[in-house]
């Protein structure tokens, strides 16, 4: 049967969060109040990211300067190698950016992955905003981009990659997921298939496994919780 694999980009791709970084640098200081009504479940993902966002005051010109001293994991040029090798289709898929990540994977000769993110639109007069073409109704988290959607393909067993909140709801769909810092947290504590990994040196490791092993049975996971309050 064949894996499908789901990665996450920040802070699983890209060795820090990009939208933060760039809302440290150019926002208005009340973006980090939107952020705090959000980890307190005041307001979903995609309204946090759309105000956070307008609040951005930059050229792009200054934001490609920025999002040039990204760096990504050292490995995970291999892995796309190795994904191509074995034929095992790669999608990136992120509550993040879209300009913020091609910007970085095109320095690295590798924009050409399919992408799923939030579309950021510059606006007449200046600053930006976000659309989601991929936001779906009654998404548990509310947000721009419901990677839910990605889970449930027929013949398909789905390897979810990530680190973080927008990845918790998709563990739950899953066959198997590989995680760090708040995902592995979280797999652990709902007892969801998984393993942790470091970089993409282990992804690698891993997923050469899971393709060579029999199909592994699909997780009955614990009740997905309310997100608000994780």
């Amino acid at each position: 049967m064949q894996w499908n694999i789901i990665c996450d980009f920040d802070g699983t791709i890209a060795l820090q969060d990009t939208t933060d970084l760039v809302l440290s640098a150019y926002a208005l200081p009340e973006w980090e109040i939107i952020e705090q009504q959000w980890k307190q479940g005041a307001i979903g993902s995609a309204e946090c990211m759309r105000a956070q966002v307008e609040l951005i005051e930059a050229r792009t010109s200054e934001l490609d300067a920025l999002l040039d001293s990204v760096q990504i994991d050292p490995y995970f040029a291999g892995f796309v190698e190795f994904c191509k090798q074995h034929h095992l289709p790669l999608l990136v898929a992120s509550d993040g950016v879209d300009y913020f990540i091609h910007r970085i994977l095109s320095r690295h000769g590798l924009d050409y992955l399919p992408l799923r993110a939030n579309k950021l639109v510059a606006k007449q007069g200046g600053g930006f905003t976000l659309e989601f073409p991929h936001k779906e109704a009654g998404c548990a988290t509310q947000s721009g981009n419901c990677k839910c959607a990605l889970a449930g393909a027929p013949r398909v067993q789905n390897l979810l990659i990530g680190d973080g909140q927008s990845d918790f709801c998709l563990a739950h769909q899953v066959d198997f997921t590989l995680a760090k810092t708040k995902l592995l947290e979280y797999c652990r504590r709902y007892n969801l298939r998984h393993a942790g990994f470091d970089d993409f040196r282990d992804v690698q490791m891993m997923v050469s496994r899971l393709i060579n092993e029999p199909k592994i049975e699909t997780v009955t996971a614990a009740t997905v919780p309310s997100y608000a309050t994780i």
